[in-house]
C-alpha cells in the first residue's frame, strides 16, 4: 500500500510537469482528473478480474489499468508461462509520464487470476483467444491497441498477431525468439559453454536423471545462468522476486519445462519463423547482449516481419527492461510515440 502511494504522488508530479503549470493549473488538474477516470467496473485502484470463456468452463483473470487514452492501449504480456505481472511493474512510471493508457494483467493459470486444473488449458491456441477476450473488455481496436509481450509474453504477443493483427496497432516482442528449437540450440551451444566447466558438467548430469526437484538443480542455475542471463542486477528487483515466488509451477513446467535453460515442455517444437513476413503492423524487436535469447536472432526477426525495427539493449539480459532498463525504456516509448502520432 505504501508503495501505490508514494507512486500515485510521483505520478501525479509527473503528469503536473508533462500537462503545465502556473495559469493553466485548472486545466491541468482536469486533464489529470480525466485521466485517472474510470469506468464503473474498475475498482479504486484500477483492477478489474475480465471473465473469461474457455471450452472448460468460464474464469476470471485480473487486470489492472492505469489512465485513459484513446489513442494508446497498451497491453503488458508476462512471460513464463504462468509468471505474474509483478516484475512488469517497471513500465509503470515510465508509460504513467507519456500519457499511455496501459493494463497490467495476470493470464489464467497466473498468481493473481483464476487458477484451474485442467490441463487442456494451457495451449497457446487457447492463450490466445483469451487475450482477445481481453482487448475487447478493454475496449482497445486497430486504432489504439498495442500489445508488449516479454519472453512467453512474447510467444504469445506474435501468436495473437498472426491470428488477430487486423485488430492491432503495433507489436512490441521483447526478449524471445521466433523458433524454441534455435532457442534450445542458443542456450545449449553458445551460453552453455561460458559456464565454469565443471558447473556445466554437474547440470547436465542432473537433467539427464531428470532430477529437476533436486534443489541442487538451482542451486547451479541461479548463480550461474539466471544471474547472467535473466536478469544481471545484483539485487533482484522486488517485483521480479515476487513473480518469482509466485509462478504456477505446474502450468510453467507443463509448456516450458522445468528451468530456462532450453524448452522442454509443449513448447518444445514451437517455431514460426516462416511465418513471420505475414505480421504487417508496425512491430518492434528488443534483443539484448547478454539475453537468453540471440539477439542476432531477434535483429534477423525485425527484418522478417513486413514492418519491422530493432532495438538492441548492450547492457540487457532476458529481463533488460530492468537491468539496461534506460536503453530498453526510451526504445519502446520512441517506438511507440513514433507508431501512433
Amino acid at each position: 500500500m505504501k508503495r501505490r502511494i508514494l507512486q500515485s504522488i510521483i505520478v501525479c508530479s509527473l503528469l503536473i510537469l508533462a500537462m503545465g503549470c502556473g495559469h493553466k493549473e485548472g486545466q491541468t488538474c482536469e486533464k489529470m482528473a480525466t485521466y485517472f477516470t474510470y469506468p464503473p467496473e474498475y475498482d479504486a485502484s484500477g483492477v478489474r478480474r475480465i471473465p473469461i470463456s474457455t471450452p472448460v468452463g468460464n474464469f476470471e483473470v485480473w487486470t489492472q489499468r492505469f489512465g485513459s487514452n484513446a489513442k494508446v492501449k497498451v497491453l503488458l504480456l508476462h512471460g513464463g508461462p504462468a509468471m505474474t505481472h509483478e516484475y512488469m511493474e517497471c513500465f509503470e512510471l515510465p508509460f504513467l509520464k507519456e500519457g499511455y493508457e496501459f493494463y497490467q494483467y495476470d493470464q489464467l493459470g497466473s498468481y493473481y487470476s483464476d487458477q484451474p486444473v485442467d490441463s487442456s488449458l494451457w495451449t497457446t491456441e487457447r492463450f490466445v483467444q483469451e487475450v482477445e477476450q481481453v482487448r475487447k473488455a478493454i475496449g482497445a481496436d486497430s486504432s489504439n491497441f498495442i500489445v508488449l509481450g516479454n519472453s512467453w509474453g512474447g510467444i504469445l504477443a506474435m501468436e495473437y498477431a498472426l491470428k488477430y493483427q487486423k485488430n492491432l496497432k503495433a507489436l512490441i516482442v521483447a526478449n524471445m525468439m521466433a523458433s524454441a528449437p534455435e532457442y534450445g540450440k542458443y542456450a545449449n551451444d553458445v551460453l552453455g559453454p561460458q559456464m565454469d566447466a565443471a558447473v556445466l558438467k554437474e547440470i547436465r548430469a542432473l537433467e539427464a536423471a531428470k532430477d529437476f526437484a533436486n534443489p541442487r538443480y538451482m542451486e547451479l542455475l541461479i548463480p550461474n545462468y539466471y544471474k547472467q542471463h535473466i536478469c544481471r542486477l545484483e539485487k533482484w528487483p522486488d517485483g521480479l522476486n515476487r513473480a518469482m515466488k509466485h509462478v504456477n509451477g505446474t502450468v510453467y513446467t507443463l509448456m516450458q519445462g522445468p528451468s530456462e535453460f532450453g524448452i522442454s515442455g509443449r513448447l518444445a517444437e514451437w517455431d514460426i519463423r516462416t511465418r513471420l513476413p505475414e505480421i504487417t503492423v508496425p512491430t518492434l524487436m528488443v534483443g539484448a547482449k547478454h539475453d537468453t535469447m540471440d539477439p542476432k536472432a531477434m535483429e534477423a526477426q525485425s527484418k522478417m516481419v513486413k514492418n519491422g525495427q530493432y532495438l538492441y539493449c548492450p547492457n540487457g539480459s532476458h529481463l533488460a527492461m530492468w537491468d539496461d532498463q534506460k536503453v530498453f525504456m526510451e526504445g519502446v516509448i520512441q517506438f511507440i510515440n513514433k507508431t501512433t502520432k
